[in-house]
């Protein structure tokens, strides 16, 4: 009997201990010390639960316009809390106090690990959330044109590859070591495979571009690439006509048990995407499309045909086991890092993080052949 009465008070220790969902739903709220000695950041949590039970968290940075950042996968396991942000690479892990009221833990984004620690916020306590800023005034549909452009040789020292809208200015359209072939992809949307006839240096010679918009406001992606188009015609003397031919391609689709995306309800115009180290990529505010003509032109062998059925715009980040490092084009390969050796190869990754598919098969695709094409002067 007294074994018996011993296990009893065991079990109700262990079952007090238990939390569940409704235990951890409301606001939380501290200071993250950013590594490396940046500025301490104020971060608000806010969690809720869904009908379903499970957990939906949305992240504000106060001191960083406190706008909602959606989260990744939440969970909550005995008193261990943790959520993934994919838009700022980042994750979250902590342990809630007996009281519930406390989550001692910490923040991870990029390797770099710092101590989050929350508490949770009353009336009293709460830090007021700013107000959101206006949203992007979008650009007219009309004189889709770029009002100046200077294109040039890249400087060889200079590393890197970007094409980018803001740098320099709201109004600024830049490229940083392209090549006429990257340009082309990027503005009609096909993977370099589809482009036939040109000549070699428009794979081997590289560009910076630096133009200015003649309309105010953020253009779409749509306006964006017929700028680009207008720019590459007037400046390139590009001309073309269009073939049918049977090429190898990808046909992306969603896994049987659904996708694993964050959707992104920011109203941003344009999306990101940016390289996180060898065999690593994040995306923000990108659509299915957008992560199509992405994959088509940096990192896939063959034109990718988006076949999803999602519609909206998602962050995510995935990693996969990247066949080798860059290098010098004759050179050695490097080894991998053990870390990014031990991913999965970018199939799986697409799997197991996306929830994504990527199948191999050919299909008709279009084909731009050059018939007239030359190189830019400087202006």
């Amino acid at each position: 009997m007294k074994r018996l009465l011993l296990w009893l008070i065991a079990f109700g220790l262990a079952s007090g201990s238990v939390l569940h969902a409704q235990d951890i739903a409301g606001t939380w709220q501290g200071t993250l010390e950013a590594a490396g000695g940046g500025p301490a950041l104020r971060i608000v949590i806010e969690v809720s639960t869904l009908a379903d039970q499970s957990l939906k968290t949305v992240v504000r940075s106060i001191d960083q316009g406190g706008q909602p950042i959606n989260t990744g996968a939440v969970t909550l396991q005995g008193s261990t809390f943790r959520f993934t942000v994919p838009a700022l690479e980042g994750n979250y892990e902590g342990r809630m106090s007996a009281d519930r009221n406390a989550i001692s833990g910490s923040w991870t984004q990029r390797g770099r690990t710092s101590p989050l620690n929350l508490a949770r916020a009353t009336p009293a306590t709460a830090w007021a959330i700013p107000e959101p800023p206006p949203p992007p005034k979008p650009m007219a549909g009309a004189n889709l044109a770029f009002e100046v452009a200077t294109i040039k040789p890249s400087n060889p020292d200079v590393p890197g590859q970007s094409i980018l809208v803001g740098r320099g200015g709201p109004n600024m359209f830049t490229t940083t070591n392209t090549t006429l072939n990257d340009l082309i992809t990027f503005a009609w949307e096909i993977h370099v495979r589809q482009i036939a006839n040109g000549p070699s240096w428009l794979e081997s010679e590289k560009f910076d571009v630096t133009a200015k918009f003649e309309q105010s406001g953020t253009p779409n992606v749509t306006q964006l690439r017929t700028m680009v188009q207008k720019l590459i015609g007037e400046r390139f003397g590009l001309a073309f006509h269009k073939e049918k031919r049977e090429l190898p391609a990808y046909v992306m689709t969603v896994v049987k048990s659904g996708h694993k995306l964050t959707t992104n309800e920011s109203g941003g115009l344009l999306p990101g995407f940016g390289g996180r180290g060898p065999g690593a990529v994040g995306a923000r505010n990108s659509t299915m499309a957008d992560f199509a003509t992405f994959l088509q032109s940096r990192l896939l062998d063959r034109p990718v045909v988006d076949q999803t059925g999602l519609t909206g715009k998602f962050d995510f980040q995935f990693q996969w086991r990247p066949e080798q490092l860059g290098g010098q084009p004759g050179a050695t390969p490097a080894p991998l890092p053990p870390e990014v050796e031990s991913r999965p190869d970018m199939f799986t990754a697409f799997q197991e993080q996306l929830g994504l598919k990527l199948e191999s098969t050919r299909a008709p695709v279009e084909v731009y052949v050059i018939d007239k094409v030359q190189k830019p002067s400087d202006n």
